[in-house]
């Protein structure tokens, strides 16, 4: 009996479509985080301390008594979207500047690299932990301190497609119908340096989740009471033995998400290089 051989395209393309489901399912649930919550996540109780799992508590309580199943979903949306607006941000001033740099070249090119050059030269935590030690406590503060170094991926990334395209017969035609230095970089060399720049922004999403929780777990990022999950696991580290799920929840949780958007990454490089090659 002869096999079915399955077309590599079309696998990509259907892995591509369950991550984005998972994805998109993820994202879901961290904006109705409110509505699925079995209990008030910020509720303490002396009567239900390191409660483990039951009916009450689908995933038990930590040591003030909160449920865990409810903080965990909370810290979804702070944790995920706190991570997807990061991206965001970095992707595209990253990504701006490193088009500019490419195509204009010059000073501006020695400037922007050079600023890269600088703030790689630092491993990114250290220079997180630096800056959120510096200005302090919370998400935003965290934030700023995994942005400070997270537009140079965009930016070299960015630049290295620019040199690589500029020179292309349809930039020049463009050049020669009179179109600005703008309208050629927005509407001909963009749509065709995207994909990398996604695929990259779609990996970065893991890696800045893991900057923020290892940040808040530091004391230095999200504090209580805000449910979040690098501060939930540094909370109840201590209590480890007593209620380990109160650590291992948030710990799962942390770790299926960054998994999904890794993967997601790679389904979108996968289509993209079967799309180059077909």
């Amino acid at each position: 009996m002869k096999k079915r051989r399955i077309n590599p395209s079309r696998r990509a393309r259907s892995r591509l479509a369950v991550f984005l489901i998972l994805t998109g399912l993820m994202i879901l649930v961290s904006l109705l985080a409110p509505l699925p919550c079995p209990n008030d996540p910020n509720a303490t109780s002396s009567a239900a301390m390191n409660r483990p799992p039951c009916a009450q508590f689908p995933l038990g309580t930590d040591r003030y008594g909160r449920c865990v199943c409810s903080r965990v979903l909370m810290g979804a949306r702070t944790s995920i979207f706190s991570a997807v607006a990061l991206v965001g941000v970095t992707f595209a001033v990253g990504t701006a500047l490193g088009m500019l740099s490419g195509w204009y070249g010059g000073a501006i090119d020695a400037l922007v690299m050079r600023l890269a050059d600088v703030m790689l030269a630092f491993p990114q935590m250290v220079l997180a932990i630096a800056v959120a030690g510096i200005l302090g406590g919370g998400m935003g503060n965290a934030m700023l301190a995994m942005g400070i170094t997270g537009w140079t991926l965009y930016a070299r990334l960015a630049r290295a497609q620019v040199l690589s395209l500029k020179e292309e017969p349809y930039v020049h035609a463009a050049r020669l119908s009179g179109l600005g230095a703008l309208r050629i970089l927005t509407g001909t060399l963009l749509p065709n340096m995207l994909g990398p720049l996604l695929v990259s922004a779609a990996t970065q999403i893991g890696v800045m989740m893991i900057g923020i929780a290892g940040l808040s777990f530091l004391g230095i990022g999200v504090a209580e009471p805000q449910a979040e999950w690098g501060s939930m696991i540094n909370a109840s580290r201590a209590y480890m033995q007593l209620a380990p799920w109160a650590v291992l929840a948030p710990s799962a949780a942390t770790i299926l998400t960054v998994m999904v958007f890794n993967c997601l990454g790679d389904c979108v490089r996968d289509v993209l290089d079967v799309g180059v090659g077909e």
